[in-house]
């Protein structure tokens, strides 16, 4: 290995296991804040045991996604968003002209919540009738995620020194979105152009953003210490990534984690990969208020999440 390549990381050490967090005592439950508390600080990253979410609900979903993504691309267009709403869309170009990444993405919210409104009053989405079960499999999704969240949320809370309530408080009703994402083979796409990434370098715009991956030779990277290197990959475990309201929340304590997905593999032309995304953030009224020193690190003004989302909308690639 030269000077200049990075070792890989090790997935134990970036796991967390939430079954540890909520049965052990005093000193177990500490051992854990501790811990994640020190990998976000390192990655803004981590990688989640124990969290509940039914495997059957994760392989349904993916299941249903691919029903949708082999569907004629004139039918996906129907349903296809311009913007950030929900819908579908192919890669989008980079805001600075990098070519268009290798994906399609589906992206839902929750059919009832008022949390769901977009920037700008854009309308809902509608759920494809070609694939019927999808909008009762996405709903349930949503929910058992936004459950989830919530709990690494106090976990959260807990590893800064604050109420357990601190984040949740302010998560009655909170913007989130799903997705569906589609990461096709080379077979599929052809010999795609040098530079072009399955899902070019970004960080994310909410606070948390959970993420079921399957393993891929072409897969998640993680921009650290200068480098990329492959995000780790334990079956059975969630990605997590802290995003850019938890950082400017925790006053860059917790970096958002920069990452991006690899393209598709020469060696492997028929991989292709679908992703199940959660991304949240807080309630539209919400006052975000930094963590001051000694927690924080950066003393960012109050801002209200609603209008801090609007100033710094960006559509997700």
């Amino acid at each position: 290995m030269s000077a200049s390549t990075p070792p890989a990381i090790d997935g134990a050490d970036l796991l967390i296991d939430m079954e540890h967090w909520r049965a052990g005592g005093r000193r177990e439950g500490e051992q854990v804040v501790r811990r994640l508390d020190t990998v976000f600080g390192t990655y803004g990253f981590c990688l989640i045991t124990g969290h509940r979410v039914p495997a059957g609900l994760l392989t349904d979903l993916r299941m249903l996604g691919r029903e949708f993504f082999a569907l004629p691309e004139q039918v996906k267009a129907g349903y296809r968003t311009s913007d950030s709403g929900s819908g579908w869309s192919g890669g989008r170009a980079h805001p600075q002209g990098a070519p268009a990444d290798l994906k399609e993405v589906f992206s839902f919210r929750a059919r009832s919540s008022t949390g769901a409104a977009l920037p700008g009053g854009r309308p809902p989405h509608r759920w494809p009738s070609q694939v019927p079960r999808l909008a009762a499999v996405g709903d349930e999704y949503l929910r058992v995620m936004h459950r989830l969240s919530d709990e690494v949320f106090t976990l959260c809370a807990e590893a800064l020194g604050a109420p357990a309530d601190h984040f949740t408080a302010l998560r009655r009703d909170p913007t989130h979105v799903a997705a569906l994402k589609w990461y096709p083979s080379l077979h599929h796409l052809g010999s795609p152009a040098p530079g072009r990434e399955r899902h070019g370098a970004h960080t994310d715009k909410g606070a948390l953003t959970v993420l079921d991956r399957e393993y891929g030779l072409g897969g998640l990277q993680l921009h650290t210490e200068g480098h990329w290197v492959d995000a780790p990959f334990l079956p059975g475990t969630l990605a997590v990534n802290v995003g850019d309201l938890l950082a400017r929340w925790t006053g860059d304590r917790w970096p958002a984690c920069r990452h991006r997905v690899a393209p598709p593999p020469a060696a492997a032309p028929e991989e292709d990969l679908v992703s199940l995304l959660y991304a949240s953030g807080a309630d539209r009224d919400a006052l975000i208020e930094s963590f001051p020193p000694p927690v924080g690190r950066t003393a960012y003004p109050p801002v209200r999440w609603g209008e801090y989302l609007r100033r710094n909308f960006a559509a997700p690639r």
